[in-house]
Order: structure tokens, then sequence, then C-alpha cells
């Protein structure tokens, strides 16, 4: 009886709403009754948040039947995009409305448990309302997190936190915004006064207990528990050192998956009547189906793929989504898909996490998403429930994308997963920190020292490195005028540190990991709206009258000014479509272990010339039949397709070998030479 444990009216909630909870559910709920630090992994549509969220509204309704609840934030639930706070703001308003008539229903009189938003689209009334009135529940991102640590009225506020949860860990391990957001996570639990209980939610990753560690902190590794320090030469576990619990359901499901071919054979890159089979089975598959959404590698191509689509299904019935578009617009996207009134909705990674997009049919993926981990994540978008069936199709578009494409559905059949690797110890990220803090309150060096080398990342930090950050913020930089933007009191013979005058408003407005790019908002007249932004470069390049795509809609350009470009609507005039730079994504280790490995396999047949024997191999690999990897072509969906990708792969590689003299592999590097003019 795994909702014995909840107050009856959560436990009838959950089973009229959501019926039987799953195994990340139940395991889920143990460890955090337990009060341990729970990491949760488990793939989309396993009902991770909720695993996170209902033991704590459990706790907030107890204690607002029993007696009256305090205005005091008690949860913070951390976001990587503000987005997806938003959306599990509005999704938490629905349970705790339900939860609570259902206990009015029995006869009690629970208090009414609030919830709010603070990112970087709230606007100020919002965030000046809820330093007045702290919610129970604060729904926020890393940045903003920061913010509310180092600004004096809302640090107050997170005094009283007893749960932090953490969301889609996975999405911000690896950069510096991990790392940011690991020194916040330290620095909530010493204004808590408290070890505040961690819950990470993550799809599941290779290696799971660096995801674990990292959620965990450094304490593991120095020896620190509860705020004591133990000062051995060894890391030392102290005896009431509790491990975080890891519940990890696997990320293997069932797939139904397909590689799509053009009828034509792939060259080295997509012609123009290539791309029309493309667009018109793509066409097809989203007529086949009720909601489908078509995930590709960058806006330009977004962009593209959203008019071409437009021109057949209709303008009603496609739209694109990514970075670039307003909140609005994306919102709006977002909410029509979910209404079933899009039939498509083309977009880039900003899909990629666990929005609340309703049912969604299929999944297409134009061009391999260069990692495992990440085209398992956008599948599962689709058939987003415990007992639904992901189902994804993936368009090759070059003979080099089909070999990866291939090798990806091999790797997805094997279990594999991309390896993480997690940003160790960033000085500009510890330096902003550093200021932050110092200009919060009065810190022992010592104590600042032990306080962020307990988050992960900064776990191997030395003395000597962080006493060279904190010299660096103390003395600024020298120019021409002499030393300029020293941010912090340094008293070296005390060992104690503050914060300049001014130096908290320089940790307000420069806070943060996300890198500063130089994009214009397009703005439409006369209205004033902005509708989303365009990279500085293709702004620039832009004129009076020009004519470009932007969320597919065509906008005519009134005026480009500093930092603005000023539009009206075309009218649906053939638009050109804008360009972004910097978007391509890097292809993983293990995926390219993977394309490794199958150029092995075939080349091992080639040496013998066995080419008809490496085509069978290969169409053995793919052969849909008892496979969860399906493959079809687009102009004959069948088994038989199979026999000729694997050919067109396997001419690919022997006239690469008869020319190289090699195939590239793991083992083998190929180096070309050749003479020009110069």
């Amino acid at each position: 009886m795994p909702l014995q444990h909840f107050h009856p009216a959560v436990a009838r909630w959950f089973r009229e709403n959501i019926g039987e909870p799953t195994p990340a559910q139940t395991q889920g709920w143990e460890a955090i009754r337990a009060g341990d630090n729970t990491l949760i992994a488990a793939p989309t549509g396993s009902g991770k948040t909720l695993a996170a969220f209902l033991h704590a509204l459990d706790d907030l309704l107890r204690e607002g039947i029993e007696h009256e609840l305090p205005e005091e934030t008690r949860i913070v639930y951390v976001s990587p995009l503000k987005a997806l706070s938003a959306d599990i703001h509005k999704n938490l308003a629905e349970p705790r409305r339900e939860i609570r008539q259902l206990a009015e229903s029995m006869g009690l009189n629970p208090a009414r448990i609030t919830a709010a938003v603070r990112t970087g689209d709230t606007p100020a009334s919002e965030r000046a309302a809820m330093i007045k009135h702290p919610p129970h529940i604060l729904v926020t991102t890393p940045e903003s997190l920061y913010l509310l640590l180092t600004a004096e009225r809302s640090r107050e506020m997170l005094k009283t936190v007893r749960t932090v949860i953490v969301d889609e860990i996975h999405a911000m391990i690896e950069s510096r915004r991990g790392a940011h957001l690991a020194l916040s996570l330290e620095r909530l639990d010493h204004v808590a006064g408290r070890r505040v209980q961690r819950i990470g939610l993550s799809a599941t990753q290779k290696p799971i207990t660096v995801v674990a560690d990292w959620l965990e902190g450094g304490r593991r590794a120095v020896g620190r528990y509860d705020g004591r320090t133990v000062n051995d030469e060894e890391p030392t576990v102290l005896p009431s050192y509790r491990p975080t619990v890891v519940v990890n359901q696997g990320h293997k499901r069932t797939l139904d998956i397909a590689l799509e071919l053009p009828g034509s054979p792939l060259e080295a890159v997509m012609s123009g009547e290539v791309w029309e089979e493309v667009y018109q089975r793509l066409t097809d598959l989203v007529s086949q189906h009720k909601t489908t959404i078509i995930f590709v590698n960058t806006r330009r191509l977004a962009e593209r793929l959203a008019m071409q689509l437009a021109e057949r299904l209709g303008e009603d019935a496609v739209t694109a989504h990514h970075g670039s578009l307003s909140k609005e617009l994306r919102l709006d996207a977002e909410e029509r898909l979910k209404a079933g009134k899009l039939r498509a909705l083309v977009a880039t990674a900003s899909l990629e996490l666990g929005i609340d997009i309703g049912h969604v049919d299929m999944v297409c993926q134009i061009a391999s998403p260069r990692r495992i981990a990440t085209f398992l994540q956008r599948v599962g978008r689709s058939g987003h429930t415990v007992s639904g069936t992901p189902k994804g199709r993936l368009f090759p578009l070059t003979r080099d994308d089909l070999v990866e494409c291939a090798a990806l559905i091999l790797a997805v059949r094997k279990g594999e997963l991309d390896h993480l690797i997690v940003m160790n110890q960033p000085m500009d990220v510890l330096a902003q920190q550093v200021v932050a803090e110092s200009a919060a309150e009065d810190w022992e060096l010592d104590r600042l020292f032990d306080l962020f080398r307990g988050a992960y990342p900064y776990r191997s930090l030395t003395r000597e490195e962080f006493d060279d950050v904190v010299r660096m913020t103390a003395q600024g930089f020298t120019t021409k005028r002499g030393r300029r933007g020293a941010l912090v009191h340094l008293d070296a013979i005390n060992g104690r540190i503050r914060g300049r005058r001014g130096a908290r408003l320089t940790a307000i407005t420069s806070g943060g990991a996300i890198p500063e790019n130089a994009d214009y908002r397009v703005v439409l007249e006369p209205e004033g709206i902005v509708v989303g932004t365009l990279n500085e470069d293709f702004a620039i390049e832009s004129h009076a009258d020009d004519i470009f795509q932007l969320g597919n809609t065509s906008w005519r350009v009134l005026q480009v000014s500093s930092g603005k470009v000023r539009v009206e609507d075309a009218k649906g005039q053939p638009p050109t479509i804008p360009f972004w730079l910097g978007e391509a994504p890097a292809r993983s280790a293990e995926l390219s272990e993977a394309v490794a490995s199958l150029r092995t396999e075939v080349e091992q047949r080639l040496q013998a010339d066995k080419a008809v024997e490496a085509v069978n191999w290969l169409a053995s690999q793919l052969d849909p039949n008892g496979t969860q990897a399906l493959l079809t072509a687009v102009s004959a969906p069948t088994a038989s397709s199979a026999q000729s990708a694997s050919e067109q792969m396997v001419a690919y590689f022997a006239e690469a070998r008869r020319l190289l003299g090699a195939l590239p592999t793991q083992d083998t590097i190929v180096m070309e030479r050749f003479f020009d003019e110069a």
C-alpha cells in the first residue's frame, strides 16, 4: 500500500486522478519520507515531478489542518527553463485546489497552500508581493535563486526553506550553469541554517552516481556534515553521514522508433528535389497523427520547415517554437498544441525538457541530434504517460548523417548512453558567488572556503586557488587610470571578507552563467509588442522593406535601429529565413564510438571482399522484425528498405575505402593531404 502513509485526502486524490503509483514514485516517496537526499532517475513520463512534490504537499496539508499554516517558504523548486517553471506552477494549482476540496468534503478545515513563480519574466509587482507574503512553494530558475540569495529581503524569505527540488539536473550539470547552481545550493543551506533536503529529478544518465554526488554536494569528499569540518588529511565520512538515495528506473522502455529515408539516394548535400520528398513524407506523417512534434537542431531549420509544412497543411496547423521567439509566442504555441488546435510544432531544444504540452502522438527528428540521451529525451515527449509507448521517426539528411542515424538507433537498441562530464570548478563562476555572498554578509575566509568546497564541482578546490580568486575580487584590475573593479574588502590579517559599496548591485545585475548575446529585438509596430529576437549579423544586413519569417509569420522591416528591428505584418508575402550563429550541437563521444564501431564491422567484411555479406549483416541489424528499432523508407515503408539503406551505406564505405585505403575508426586515423594553387 504505497499511499497508506499519505493523508486520506491526498491518497484519494491520487487514486482518482492518477491511479496506481509507478515504481519511481513509490521508491522516491519512501526515501523522501525518511528525510534522505533523493535522486529520482527515470524515463520521461514516469511521474517524477509528482513523486517529488506529493510528499511536500502532504506535509503542508497536515500542518494546515492541525494549526494555522504560517506565511513562509518551505519548498523551492528549481528548473533550468523559465517556461518549465511556469508550467510546473500551473500544473500544481489543480492538485492543490482539488486536494483542498477533498479535505473540506471530509469535514476538515485545511489551510490554503500557496505557490508563486520567480523568474526573469515575473513582473516587479508580483516579486514585491511574494516578499510581503512568501509562498509555501516557490518555483524558480537557477539564476533567480542566485538573485534571491543575494538580495537582502528575499534572502530573509529563504530562511524557512526545508526542501529544494532540482528538476532536469542532466540539462545543467555539464555546464557553468551547473557549477553556479551547485554553489547556490550550498548558500541556500547556509541561509536556512540547516541541511535542506535535496530532491533531484533527472533523465537516466551514465554514470548515475555522478549525478547523485553532484546533488549531494562535496561533503563526502571533504568530510563535512551539518556544517562541521573534519580536518584530516584523508577524506572522512562521519558516522551520521547518509548518502543520497538513488531511485534509478533505468532508461530502457519499449520504443517505436524508425529511420525514414527519402526515395532518392542520399548524397553529400540535400538537393531541392530530395527536400521535397522529405516535406511530403512529414506532411503524410502529420496527417496520420493528431499531434506531432518535429525536432530540428537549428532555429533556421525550424523556421524553414514550419513555412514549408504550413504551405501544405495550413498556417493554423503548424508553427515554430525556439528560443528566439518571445515568451508570449512560445506559450501560445504550447497552449494551441495542448488544446489540439495545432497538428505539428517544429521545435529546437526549447521543447526538449518536460514542459506539459498535452498528449503527443509522434516525434520526428530531422538529422541526427548528435547525442543518444537527446534522442531518447525528444522521442520520450510522445506517449508521455506511464503506460504510453514513445513513437519517433529519424530523418537523415546526408550520407554521413545516414551512418550516424543508423549508429544512433543501434546504440539505443544496445541500451547505451552518453557519459556525463561535470564542469569542474570554473573560477569565473566562483568569483561571482564570492562577491554575491560577501555582499550579503561578512565572512571569515575559512568558513567561506568551507562552504563553497561543499559544492560538488568545487570539491577539489585548493585553498591557494580560492585565495587567488578572493584577491582578484579585492584588487580589481589595472587600467591607465589606476586600479578598477575592486568589489570586496579583504582583511588578510584577520582572514575576513566583506562586500564593498555597490558590490551587491553588481552581483545582482551581472549574475548567472548564461552567455550574453547581441541579438536584436523584433518589435511589432504600432503595438510595440516584442515578437522575438534576430541574430545581430542578420539584423544589420537587413534593410527597410525586407521580408523575413519568425514564428511562422512573415514580417516586413520598417526600420533597423540600435538593438531593435521594427516590423509590421507582411500579410504572408514570401519571406527569407533568418540565420543564427553558433547553434549546431556537437556529437558525443559515445555516439562517435557507435559510428566508428559500425564502420569497423563493415570494413572487416569489405577487407575480405564480402560486400554482399556486409550489406546483409547491416540489414539484419536494422531489420524491424523482432526488434524495437524499426526502419522504414519514404517510398516503401517495409522491411525491405533496410536492405536499401544498408546498400547505400556499404557502397559509401566501399568507395571511401577505395579512395583512402582505409576507413576512419576508433583505432584508425585517416589523414588527407591536398595541394591547391596557393
